[in-house]
């Protein structure tokens, strides 16, 4: 199923401040755009650093930029497409903070 991605402006809002990343977020975004799952497991073979995160959260961690950034997305699989909400997008030491508070299962900052 082909991927809708939710949020894609919080994207390209993080992008302009942080001009770094640009091309692994491109990159990112052009992978999701022509992905095709069917399962979490899907994500994984698309995206092989991709966590998927458990606690029944329905939560992938992507990491980008050669580990520099993480983006926490929530999926749903639907009928006819998968959603993918982006729930928050940082740095790898800001990503590691919210781990140290479990927060990585509940944050939605978009």
């Amino acid at each position: 199923m082909r991927v809708h991605l939710i949020k894609r402006q919080t994207i390209e809002m993080f992008v302009a401040k942080n001009a770094r990343g640009r091309s692994s977020f491109q990159n990112w975004l052009t992978v999701v755009r022509f992905a095709d799952w069917n399962k979490p497991e899907d994500i994984r073979k698309t995206f092989g650093a991709a966590d998927l995160l458990g606690n029944g959260s329905d939560r992938v961690t992507f990491n980008l930029g050669g580990n520099a950034y993480r983006i926490i997305c929530k999926y749903v699989f639907g009928e006819k497409q998968v959603h993918l909400f982006v729930c928050w997008i940082g740095t790898h030491a800001e990503y590691d903070k919210l781990c140290a508070d479990n927060q990585q299962y509940l944050i939605s900052n978009f």
